[in-house]
């Protein structure tokens, strides 16, 4: 079965409007767990604008499930990921100012760079997954930096799933086969939903886990974070 891991960025998003601790990121990401969701996944920026510094470390000893933490590996990044090791890291290469991750990597252009970061990472005992355009031509550098998995990046798909889901899904599929080819394990994000995750699910193989946020998070408030959890975890089973 497919792994649920929740982006709880949009959380810290909404505490830090009002400031203060309401609500709590923390309870937020014990109360995901207890409703059954597999991971717990932030993706904290240089301006903190939600996900803190101060929440990547308060959340380390609370997660018993799998800790994921998503950022571009600048050094302060690579650092603070190396002193809180989470089961998994996962790389974006998104500009500081970006409102949200918008691309995959070009793992050919930054071959060298990806090595280097990559090698720190598990040599820490830190499995890494890299964020991945659907190109089965760029899987191959993907797999000569040494990652142990990528992540799809989806928007496209989730872009044009209601206008023609067969054709929006085709390079997700055959960058899934080369990756297993290459023995690398899959992830995916960016727009994922209740509406799109059960076709993409059932039609990607060797699919080991999915991080949602932001539509998780703006359907709960329509159905109750409880609810939510539990509705994407159908859409993931198999039977």
């Amino acid at each position: 079965m497919t792994k649920l891991s929740v982006n709880i960025n949009k959380i810290a998003t909404l505490r830090n409007a009002r400031g203060g601790d309401v609500p709590s990121v923390t309870q937020v990401a014990l109360d995901l767990e207890r409703f059954g969701a597999q991971g717990i996944t932030i993706h904290p920026r240089p301006d903190e604008r939600h996900i803190t510094r101060k929440d990547v470390y308060d959340l380390k000893p609370l997660v018993t499930t799998e800790f994921n933490i998503e950022g571009n590996p600048h050094r302060p990044f690579i650092d603070m990921v190396l002193e809180v090791k989470p089961e998994q890291v996962t790389l974006v290469p998104d500009a500081d100012d970006a409102i949200t991750s918008n691309a995959g990597w070009d793992c050919e252009k930054n071959l060298d760079f990806l090595k280097s970061v990559i090698s720190e990472f598990k040599n820490a005992g830190i499995r890494t997954s890299i964020f991945l355009d659907p190109n089965p031509e760029m899987v191959k550098f993907a797999a000569e930096t040494g990652t142990d998995r990528i992540e799809l990046y989806t928007e496209a798909y989730a872009k044009h799933y209601f206008d023609n889901k067969e054709l929006a899904i085709e390079s997700y599929f055959k960058t899934a086969v080369v990756a297993s080819e290459f023995g690398l394990g899959i992830n995916a994000g960016h727009d994922l939903s209740l509406d799109n995750l059960k076709y993409f699910a059932d039609n990607i193989p060797n699919l080991l886990e999915v991080s949602i946020g932001h539509a998780l998070i703006s359907e709960a408030l329509y159905l109750g974070l409880e609810n939510t959890v539990q509705a994407y975890l159908k859409r993931l089973a198999k039977w």
